[in-house]
């Protein structure tokens, strides 16, 4: 994954994500239109597909919908990269196959426009802009898989065989 860079603090909550007011939305692309409108209302005119979000702490705390991530995944971001991430936000991104990376203190070294690559399976992130690298945490491999197909419900349609032989 390789993209632009836009910057968030700590404990962006899934009202900044995605103002309540929207949650009658169901489609990925009205949602997008709104998506991180409560910190930026020009945020999703100005995100292009493969870009990707740096964040502190807590990022998706609050409520437990689902709008937050498919509102950014919907947006064309890549990936949310992140200090750390609230437990059903996170669960949530994984089920629908956006990509949620961890590393430590991310977000005050790396600058808001930067470009940076992501190996998963290396556990590199690189600034292109800075040539710093960063080490990022690791995901299962279950996980990996979960997210490189998609999501859950594409990963269960193609494995489910597998998964009724265990």
């Amino acid at each position: 994954m390789k993209g632009k860079v836009w910057k968030f603090g700590d404990d962006v909550d899934t009202d900044i994500i995605i103002p309540g007011r929207y949650l009658v939305l169901r489609d990925e692309k009205e949602l997008a239109a709104c998506v991180m409108e409560g910190c930026d209302p020009e945020f999703s005119k100005k995100v292009k597909k493969g870009d990707i979000m740096v964040a502190g702490k807590n990022f998706g705390c609050g409520s437990s919908r689902e709008h937050a991530p498919i509102a950014i995944k919907g947006a064309g971001i890549s990936a949310v990269v992140a200090e750390s991430f609230a437990r059903i936000f996170y669960r949530n991104s994984i089920n629908i196959g956006l990509p949620l990376i961890e590393a430590k203190d991310i977000e005050g070294q790396i600058s808001e426009g930067d470009t940076i690559e992501i190996d998963i399976d290396k556990g590199i992130l690189k600034d292109l802009d800075t040539s710093e690298e960063f080490e990022i945490k690791p995901l299962p491999d279950f996980m990996l898989g979960i997210m490189k197909e998609g999501g859950l419900i594409n990963y269960l349609k193609n494995h489910l065989a597998e998964i009724k032989e265990e």
